[in-house]
């Protein structure tokens, strides 16, 4: 047997929703409470399947972890072990966060090669070649990352993409080495913000958070502390784009606005009112959508994650839209499904061009990662008929409560337990 989200077509959704804390953040946040010794304490956490899957990944290195509701308590050991090469690994890309703290701390790591949402190549080589640069000697082994160091030391270091990955690992391996270290072309994400200020709180001297250079004064130890996780932009975006496809009116609380500037200018441009308010917005559209052209690229600019839903957003608009993905080459998977349901798209290496159509047809589709998920239950309420969306376990891993928020915005949308004919 397998779940799968049965989506009715043609909800308007209206309403409010709540935002909780963010998947990009709370993953790293568990990972650096590996740096200190004693119970760090994480609230407002979302309770996705990715959070149990990293909870197991902590305690195969020793770490006491529980987890209640939206707060993560985690107790990292005097001792504690230094080889994350186990199968729970597998299960998610972020685990490879752990290797930066380990080489930090302990001085040594071997963590086995991360799995996750397949949506292109993702290497190591920027990780890898920070924490040489660091001091420490890395190589890829038997489908692990080895890294093993006398001793880390500051240095400079020049990031040849603004890898968000290779930033955090490399932060965190530098707040417990020797000297400054100033890393340049750093990613900005505010979930890197969120890293630096529970670091900050941890005892370590970092400054620059928030822009392309981060320097890192080393200290000889951190200490636990309480973070609350910054709200989840990304989901935030997502119901932005579900307003704004479905011709509706939703309020969505629990997440910085400034967070979202682009998407939601972007939003403006398709003709949608949107307003903002202290923990959130509103989006507002009448009618339908007019067509925007859109361009992936690291923050501030419009995130990789979303492209989904500019892709479906696009299939329903008025006009013409060009999609460029800069980030991620096998994103455009997501678009096979689209045509699927009717949608008028041909892709050219990494762009797009879509001709909106006034209402997709209903049909079975397949999610390959989190985002292209939810973007295809966004399409379905676009759609006319019932369409099936299967593989939703990749939703639950970014998306807490989907079928019940969208629901609660007035969609028609069930989750079903029943064997997939393809």
């Amino acid at each position: 047997m397998s779940e799968h989200f049965r989506v009715h077509g043609g909800a308007r959704l209206v309403g409010e929703v709540d935002v909780v804390g963010a998947k990009n953040s709370v993953l790293k946040l568990m990972a650096a409470a590996l740096l200190a010794e004693g119970t760090t304490r994480l609230t407002n956490c979302p309770e996705i399947l990715d959070v149990p899957l990293m909870a197991d990944v902590l305690r195969g290195l020793g770490c006491t972890v529980d987890i209640d509701r939206d707060v993560v308590t985690i107790t990292t050991p005097t001792e504690l072990s230094h080889r994350a090469d186990f199968a729970s690994m597998g299960k998610l890309r972020a685990s490879v966060c752990v290797l930066g703290p380990l080489v930090g701390r302990l001085r040594k790591a071997v963590v086995a090669l991360p799995g996750g949402d397949a949506i292109g190549s993702r290497p190591l080589d920027m990780h890898q070649n920070g924490l040489r640069l660091l001091g420490a000697h890395s190589e890829i082994e038997h489908g692990c990352v080895v890294a093993e160091a006398e001793g880390l030391h500051g240095a400079q270091i020049w990031l040849d993409f603004p890898s968000v990955g290779a930033t955090e690992n490399i932060l965190m391996a530098a707040v417990l080495a020797d000297g400054t270290t100033v890393i340049d072309n750093a990613a900005r994400e505010p979930e890197i913000v969120d890293v630096c200020t529970m670091l900050q709180q941890m005892g370590a001297k970092i400054e620059g958070a928030g822009t392309s250079t981060l320097t890192v004064h080393g200290v000889d130890s951190l200490r636990p502390t309480e973070h609350r996780v910054i709200g989840d932009r990304i989901v935030g975006a997502t119901w932005a784009m579900a307003a704004a496809m479905t011709r509706g009116d939703v309020r969505v609380h629990g997440v910085d606005p400034h967070h979202l500037d682009l998407v939601l200018e972007k939003l403006r441009t398709a003709g949608a009112e949107v307003s903002l308010f202290q923990d959130g917005f509103r989006v507002v559209m009448a009618g339908r959508p007019h067509s925007v052209d859109f361009v992936t690229l690291p923050y501030p600019g419009f995130a990789t994650d979303l492209q989904p839903f500019a892709v479906a957003l696009a299939a329903v608009s008025d006009g013409v839209s060009m999609i460029t993905e800069n980030v991620f080459e096998a994103r455009f998977r997501f678009i096979e499904e689209m045509v699927r349901l009717g949608a008028d798209a041909r892709t050219d290496g990494h762009h797009a061009v879509i001709r909106g159509v006034d209402r997709l047809s209903s049909a079975p589709v397949w999610a390959s990662d989190i985002r292209a998920g939810a973007g295809l239950v966004l399409a379905g309420l676009c759609a006319d008929g019932v369409t099936e969306v299967w593989d939703v376990f990749h939703i639950d891993r970014g998306y807490p409560c989907f079928v019940e928020n969208l629901r609660k915005l007035g969609a028609d949308v069930e989750r079903v337990s029943a064997p997939p004919e393809r």
